[in-house]
């Protein structure tokens, strides 16, 4: 028998027990084995830093220099918190989530923001910029050669990718960019009026400048920091003249004054110059709007009736596209879920329309739907006439056959798998319970497999609310309404509307502002019934 402690060797176990226990709940964290040792591993990690901070470097410069402040402490918080994460041996857990939360930020988050912020302002055509800018796009587009005006002799000068010019005056060289007013050159060297060297500057030769030439005569170097009296400007490369614009602008004031016609244009608040009879002047600013572009989807009169066409095409090619290969894709699924001779090659077939990428298909199919030389009609209904995609429920229908082709292997594909997970057991007690196939369908398999399937056919909706490729490929939103100043047509859908908004495919207009407002509208539409959907798929698994 072993010796039984006595009470004081109990009291002094315990206390050794209650320090170790303090001194493990003190202890430090393991340190990243990276830090303090110059191994492979840290050296690695240095130079992938090193890069790291380069780039941030230079999105902190550039978004400085152009007073892009939000990027600028964005950048400058994230590469402070990498670094610090990095080269910290607190932080392991933070070194493999960070590169997601970063990307997280920059492609999620920020972008999200940005249309929001976008929605909420009047920019496309015409207010592009800031008020600045506008007002120099104002004085240039309206400059006109002074009368009478004296001819320079003049070269062109390019430092890297900048251009400027160098103009002969009284004995002196004088030098200027877009951005730098002309000023003396002192040690610039002249002979015979003419320039023969520029310190730090290239002369242009002829075959350099006619190689740029366009770029060269759009060149307009300020005379001095006085806005209003003009720029020097070049028609032949070789001498230069004073053009002054015809619009002059006040800063104090505020106005810009056609000197012509005397006529004063003020600020709007609505980023533009407006004069006292309501004409506005080409170019202007972006400027907040408030819901404006909200609430012109839903009520511009000019706007709205092609509105709502498109959003219940949206929702209606969506539901059904779903329903129609689910459908099918079901039906196959159950058909193919027997045992027959050739079952794996009847599978594979199914499946292949799948494999091709759908942008590939949705031409294929333009092509065979062609009114005059399509397969469909020249084949297979014999030189008949129809025209599919320039008619409106023709061109729908085309649409939903062809997204029918593409997208039900993907249903075969889950829906064999839902089949497939179904437990046997269940169904041997159904049929000796004496229930009907009918039955074990309805009341066991069908159940089971929308409870399997249920949060992939609420993407499928999403995907299809947004199809872009199908669209544009197919139809390009065709047939159009008929009316120039709404570029839509038919069969556009939310996400090819918001693609013609913002006139990036060359449209006669561009709304950004707009454009991004239908955006959030998409993202609010899906997320709400994606949202209530997976409520009631929640709903059908607590009833199962």
């Amino acid at each position: 028998m072993g010796t039984v402690p006595t009470s004081e060797a109990a009291a002094a176990l315990e206390l050794d027990e209650v320090r170790d226990a303090k001194k493990s709940r003190f202890r430090l964290p393991p340190k990243d084995p990276d830090v303090n040792r110059w191994g492979p591993g840290f050296v690695v990690k240095l130079i992938l830093m090193a890069l790291v901070n380069a780039f941030g470097a230079y999105v902190i410069f550039v978004s400085f220099t152009k007073d892009s402040w939000g990027i600028f402490a964005a950048m400058l918080a994230l590469v402070l918190f990498a670094d610090w994460v990095y080269f910290s041996g607190r932080t392991i857990p933070l070194k493999y989530i960070l590169p997601g939360l970063a990307f997280l930020l920059v492609f999620q988050i920020y972008t999200i923001f940005y249309t929001v912020y976008v929605s909420f302002t009047n920019y496309g055509d015409g207010h592009n910029s800031t008020k600045s800018a506008a007002i120099s796009a104002l004085l240039m587009q309206n400059e006109n050669r002074v009368p009478d005006s004296a001819t320079y002799p003049l070269k062109v000068i390019q430092d890297g990718g900048e251009l400027g010019f160098a103009v002969y005056e009284d004995g002196e060289v004088l030098i200027g960019t877009p951005d730098n007013p002309l000023h003396v050159e002192p040690n610039a060297v002249a002979s015979d009026g003419q320039i023969t060297e520029v310190p730090g500057w290239e002369i242009l030769t002829m075959n350099q400048m006619v190689q740029q030439q366009q770029e060269v005569f759009s060149v307009r170097v300020p005379v001095s920091d006085d806005v209003n009296e003009g720029a020097i400007r070049t028609s032949d490369g070789s001498t230069g003249y004073v053009a002054r614009s015809s619009l002059e602008w006040d800063p104090d004031a505020g106005t810009m004054t056609n000197i012509d016609t005397g006529v004063v244009y003020t600020d709007n608040g609505r980023g533009q110059f407006e004069s006292s009879d309501g004409q506005t002047l080409s170019v202007g600013w972006r400027v907040g709007i408030g819901f404006e572009n909200y609430t012109k989807a839903f009520g511009d009169s000019k706007f709205s009736g092609y509105f709502y066409q498109v959003l219940w095409w949206t929702f209606a090619q969506s539901l059904l596209s779903v329903a129609l290969t689910f459908l099918l894709g079901l039906f196959l699924a159950i058909t193919f879920d027997k045992k027959i001779r050739g079952q794996k090659i009847y599978r594979t077939l199914m499946i292949l329309p799948y494999a091709i990428p759908g942008f590939i298909s949705a031409l294929i199919f333009a092509g065979m739907f062609n009114r005059s030389y399509g397969f469909i009609n020249q084949v297979l209904l014999g030189g008949a006439q129809i025209p599919w995609l320039q008619d409106p429920w023709l061109a729908k229908f085309a649409i939903l056959f062809v997204n029918l082709w593409l997208g039900f292997p993907y249903m075969f594909l889950i829906a064999t798998g839902a089949l497939q997970s179904v437990p046997e057991d269940v169904t041997e007690a159904a049929k000796i319970d004496g229930a009907s196939a009918w039955r074990q369908w309805r009341s066991i398999k069908m159940p089971l497999v929308l409870i399997a399937t249920a949060p992939l056919l609420i993407s499928s909706f999403a995907f299809n609310f947004n199809n872009f490729t199908l669209i544009y490929m197919l139809t390009g939103g065709g047939p159009s309404f008929g009316n120039p100043s709404v570029p839509l047509g038919h069969t556009d859908i939310l996400i090819t509307m918001v693609y013609k908004m913002s006139g990036i495919d060359g449209g006669a207009t561009k709304d950004f502002g707009l454009a991004s407002a239908l955006s959030i509208l998409i993202f609010v539409i899906v997320g709400t019934i994606s949202a209530i959907a997976f409520r009631q798929t929640r709903k059908l698994e607590e009833m199962m």
